[in-house]
Order: structure tokens, then sequence, then C-alpha cells
């Protein structure tokens, strides 16, 4: 509305004469000095001229800097905004306004948040006013399109809340941490429902199956492939973008988004035309790669860069104090919280998410028929600060505000919209291996290979989500440090990767999956040393006598044909692990040994071989059971009695519920190797076994 727009250039003109009576290197008028009207005019004058500015020229500057790496690209806003209030002073008559760059720098910054928070707050009372903002905030360029009515469908946004466990959640809403959440479940509109995950519970082998139907031969977050001699990561985006190839070549099927659909911060694109911040397109190189573009969607509005960049120097800060606290506090248990990671964790618990959020309410306003986002703020700081930490806590209150705003928008968007929130799995606290037993799983492998143990071993970093996003920002390369893409020869020494509480021993000399009998003949003392350790679940490795078989204490071995019968080490894991350990056993690129970590039922605590505190990525407590929050308008996920298993699963079910809302006409399920539910699909069983394994 027009007054808002003039409410917004007084303020501003207000802010303006405030500030050049505190700064003394910012002035608004002449040296033999002016009347307070003159002045006012000036600072007027200069107000409407930075404003129009900051309208046109902005999102130009931002959209020639796109190929500028992000965070840079939030460095240099303040920098880019004093610019255009020099420029805005220039054109003052007479020459009555002056600031030098410092203080231009300052100024700038501080009319744009003005402006900012009282257009936001002059738009929450005209619904009209605050439905363009809000389209203006995800993507201006969509105001150019037709403003036709809607269809009368409803369409549906997936929110994924990474690793938010269905029990945190759970706890989350009776604490009124997440009163979103809460009010939907109160008022029945939504129904909550547990699944669980696969072997492999970290996001590369769920968003995998959920979005494209296939989470065939993902054995874990990183992995070593012998045929290639590649190590594989989920976060890596040639790795990423070579699982989603093979997993559509493995269904037939483009994926979930494939009709009508907007991929937004996610791992992979699940077939959608419309993608930003995913990192399976990050690979490729020129105009022809999109997944940045969530970025100059967001920051051209220059209010929103500045506010976002403030807050995001406001998270930094609080991770710092946090960290401090922890550590004189002597927190237990605790990893090292330094370096880069405050950095890492403000990108993804405010970049990422601001980011995302403006792009998931522009697909809304566009009338997008699905849409499907990944939040991935919580999994970053619950890794290094615990699943059920204070820090933690507040992250999933500024989440279910983020659902709040989603669920605004959905009232003023073009057409209706049925809002599904999701985890890909949930987090298992514990301390790390490395610090209740003082050497790490590589340590124990070379010793039980009788090869020497340095005495400062490398750790494995983090794998969280937020670390690769913030690599993609920086076209920075993904490789880990000491983490090579490509080993340089087939050595006789092992290669210990760790997902979690995951770990795999793979030998790169021998072409072929290792048997145990090969293994015992080259390292007598190997299983052994690994089957007995305190800190040691069980063992999956393939025997020539009996086939598969998992080892555990005190010489346990059991085939996997007889789990039903005699769980044994994996009696603790759960009802649905024997069939997850069959499954992972007929992947083509399984590891020569699958170690999972132990597991303290009593506590849920696992032990992480990386350095995490709140780990995923194996068997063993909460990371297993992440929810499915969706509306009552949708059938049931499974049939009364039945669970809901497997990532692949979850996929058939929202394919189900697309189709049930009259939506994206999604194609009926064509998995060359597995057989497609019918519309009625209830079953909750681990999904079959690939036949050509």
């Amino acid at each position: 509305m027009w007054w808002r727009s003039i409410a917004v250039w007084a303020v501003s003109t207000v802010t303006m004469l405030v500030l050049a009576g505190i700064l003394p290197d910012f002035q608004l008028q002449s040296d033999n000095g002016d009347s307070a009207t003159r002045i006012a005019v000036t600072a007027a004058l200069g107000a409407g001229a930075f404003g129009i500015l900051s309208a046109l020229v902005w999102p130009l500057l931002v959209r020639a800097l796109l190929l500028v790496p992000a965070l840079v690209l939030g460095l240099v806003v303040f920098f880019l905004n004093g610019g255009l209030l020099i420029f805005a002073l220039a054109l003052v008559p007479d020459g009555r306004g002056e600031a030098n760059p410092e203080t231009a720098v300052v100024v700038a910054a501080v009319m744009s948040a003005v402006a900012s928070a009282t257009g936001g707050a002059l738009a929450v009372r005209d619904d009209d006013a605050y439905r363009r903002r809000l389209y203006r905030l995800a993507d201006r360029r969509r105001r150019r399109g037709s403003a036709g009515a809607g269809p009368s469908t409803p369409g549906t946004v997936f929110l994924q809340l990474d690793g938010v466990g269905h029990d945190v959640l759970r706890d989350a809403v009776d604490l009124g941490v997440m009163p979103t959440v809460g009010a939907w479940l109160g008022a029945g509109t939504h129904r909550l429902t547990p699944w669980s995950t696969d072997w492999s519970s970290q996001t590369g082998a769920s968003q995998l199956g959920i979005l494209h139907g296939s989470n065939y031969d993902v054995p874990a977050f990183r992995w070593y492939e012998k045929d290639t001699r590649e190590i594989q990561v989920s976060n890596r985006p040639t790795s990423a973008a070579e699982l989603q190839r093979r997993a559509i070549e493995h269904t037939g099927d483009g994926g979930l988004l494939t009709l009508d659909g907007a991929s937004r911060g996610n791992l992979f694109s699940g077939g959608a035309e419309q993608v930003a911040l995913v990192l399976s397109v990050a690979a490729r190189r020129g105009k022809e790669n999109r997944s940045r573009a969530g970025y100059f969607a967001y920051f051209s509005d220059p209010a929103n860069a500045v506010r976002t960049a403030l807050s995001f120097g406001a998270e930094v800060g609080r991770e710092i104090g946090q960290s401090t606290r922890a550590r004189l506090t002597r927190q237990r248990p605790r990893v090292g919280r330094g370096g880069l990671y405050p950095f890492i964790r403000a990108f993804a618990t405010v970049v990422e998410r601001d980011v995302v959020v403006a792009a998931v309410i522009g697909d809304m306003l566009a009338g997008r028929s699905a849409v499907y986002a990944d939040l991935v703020a919580y999994d970053e700081v619950a890794h290094h600060s615990g699943p059920v930490s204070r820090d933690a806590e507040k992250v999933l209150a500024r989440l279910d505000r983020s659902l709040a705003l989603i669920a605004k928008v959905a009232e003023h968007a073009p057409r209706p919209y049925r809002i599904v929130v999701l985890s890909d799995h949930g987090q298992s606290p514990g301390e790390t291996f490395r610090a209740r037993y003082g050497l790490g799983l590589q340590d124990l492998v070379r010793a039980g290979c009788g090869l020497p143990v340095p005495r400062r071993a490398r750790r494995t970093h983090s794998g969280a989500e937020a670390r690769a996003a913030v690599r993609a920002a920086l076209r920075r390369p993904v490789e880990e440090g000491g983490e090579k893409h490509r080993p340089a020869s087939r050595s006789s020494e092992p290669i210990v990767l760790a997902s979690g509480n995951l770990g795999l021993v793979s030998f790169p000399d021998v072409p072929h999956r290792m048997s145990k009998e090969e293994i015992d003949a080259r390292h007598p003392a190997l299983l052994p040393t690994l089957a007995n350790h305190p800190g040691i679940g069980f063992l999956l490795v393939r025997s020539e006598e009996h086939g598969a078989v998992v080892l555990g204490a005190r010489g346990a071995e059991i085939p996997l044909a007889d789990l039903d019968e005699r769980p044994g080490p994996l009696a603790d894991f759960g009802a649905h692990a024997a069939d997850a350990v069959r499954r992972t056993d007929s992947f083509p690129h399984t590891a020569d040994i699958m170690v999972n970590s132990w597991y303290d039922p009593a506590e849920g605590e696992v032990l992480a071989f990386e350095e995490q505190i709140g780990s995923h990525g194996g068997l063993g407590g909460a990371q297993g059971h992440p929810f499915l929050l969706a509306p009552e308008a949708f059938s049931f996920p499974v049939a009364k009695g039945t669970e809901l298993v497997g990532a692949q699963q979850v996929h058939h079910v929202l394919r189900r519920w697309l189709r049930e809302g009259s939506g994206p006409q999604v194609p009926l399920d064509k998995s060359r190797h597995e057989p497609a539910p019918d519309a009625s699909f209830t079953a909750a069983t681990v999904t079959p076994q690939d036949k050509s394994a």
C-alpha cells in the first residue's frame, strides 16, 4: 500500500536525522549551518533517494554478484549498502549530505534494519501488504508472473527438520518449546507418526530414499567403492550427483517432485525443475548451475541482507558464549567447538534457514504444487551440543517460528496448501569412542592388524549437512582433511571410515569383498579385537561357510538367516535391526567389515566414531526413529497395528498423499527392481532386497 511506503520513508528520515546528530562524520547541513526545516528536507531527500536506489539498484547488484561466494556476499552487503547511501547523499541539492565511507556503512545498516522492522510491523496489519512483502522476500522475479487465480486443488509443502527425532519433537511440544506444532496436534489438524530408518540412519540415505524412492547401495554416510577406487561422501556434490543418478536408474523414475515441484536446501533434487541450494547440482559449473539461486532471491532485499548479517554475527557470539560456558563448567560429554565451527553453526541456523524459508514462501506464493525443503539447523547444533541440550532446544523454538511463518503465508497463497513436517533421522546422545577409550576406531583397527598406531591420530570431521552447504556456498573443494576422494594406490593397509556410530573397514588391495576367512588369514587378531572390544556392539562380515554373519563378544557368530530366532548381539538394537542388517549385506559396496558401536538401551547412548556427542548413522537409540507429521486430511501412512519402516516406504506414502491431494499427477511407482505398492499401500516392512544383488 502507498501509505506504508510513506510511513517507512518517514521513519527512515527520522532515523537519518538521529544518526546525523549522533555521528560526527555524518552531516545533513552545509558548513555554515542550516535551519531545522532545511535539515529535515535534506534528510527526507536523502532517505527517499536511498530507498529508491535500494529498490531499483540493489537487485541488479546482487544479481551481478551471484557468482561471488554466498558468505562473502554476506560480508560485502554492508559496503554495498554504504556505497548506495553515499551516492544517494550526492543526489541531494547543494551538497548538504555528506558521510565518510566508514560512517556511511553504519548509517546504511541502521536505516535498512529500521526500514525493515517498520515495514514488517505495518504489513502484519495489512494482509495484502504482508503478502507482497513476503513474496518479494522470496523471489522478486516471481512478481512478473501472471496474477490470475491459482488452482483450486491443494498443493503440498514438505518441511524436513533435519535430525529431529520423534521423541525430541514430542518432548518439545509437551514443554511448550514448539507451540505451532503443539497447536496443530492439539486442534487435531495434524497426525504424528514415528517411522524407522534403515541401518544407515543419515540424511544421504534417508533423503535419497524419500525423494527418489531408492537408497539401494548406500551403506553409510561415507564408504569406499573398490570397483571405482573412490570414497563416496554423501555431502560431496559429485557424490550426491552420482547417488541421484543411480537412484533414478534404479527406479526408472525422476523422483517425488518431477511435476511442478521445487527442491530447496536438499542434498538431492527429487526431480524438481525448480532447485535452489541443492547439493546434487552444486557440482555443475557455469550459468546452468541454479543451486545458488536462492541466495539471489533472498539477498535481493537489502533489508533482509542486513538483518541476516546481523543475526549471523549474533549467532556466532551466542555459540562462543555457550561453548565457553560448557568448557568452564566442565560439561560432559563435550567436543571441540572452536575454529570455524561458530561460523558454520551460524550459517546453518541463520543463513541457510532464512534463505530456504524465503524460497519456500516464494514457491507457495507462486502456486507450485509440491515443495520439499530441508532445514539443517537443529542437526548441526545437536551434533556439538547434544540432542537434548538447551542449545538445541532454542534452535527448535526458532524452527517452530519458521513453521508458523510458512503457515501464515499459506493463508495468502493463490491455492490451498497442506503442510507436512518430517525428519530424516534422529540423534542418539553419548560421548565419543575416542573420549571413552583414548583411541579412535582407526587406531583400534590398525592395532588389530599389527600396524603402528600414530600418537596423534587424525580425527574424522563431523559430516553434518551444514558443513557441506558452507563449502558449496564458498565454492571450496569439499574434501575433508586427510580424506582423499581417490586413494593413491591399492595399499594393503585398511581404509577406515566413520559415519556417526557406524564404522566401515575396507582393504583396497583386494578387489572383492573379503570373507571372514580371508581376513583371519591375513590379520588373525583383527576380528577378535574388534568384536570383543567393550565399545563395539557387533560386526557384519561375510563368511565362506555360513554366508554373512554377525559377530559379537565372547565368540558370538550368528548367520543372518538365524537372527530372527537368535538375535545375539542385535538383541538390544530393536525389532527391525536384523532386517536392516540383512538389507545392507545385499549392497554391492558394503565394506569388508561393518562395525556398529556399543549401545546402552537404558540410557539410549551410543559411542560415535566421529567427534560428535549427538550422532547418527548406525543402529541404536533415537537416531533410528524420526517422525512424520501430516494433516489429518491425508490417509493414514500405514494400517493400524503396523509400522512405517525405511525411507523408501516413506517415499511411497508421500507419493500416495500427492495423488490424494489431486495435486501433481505423480506417476505410479515404476521401480524396475521392487514391486510398487498400490494406492491402498499400508505394509510397514523393510523393502525387499534388490533382486540383482
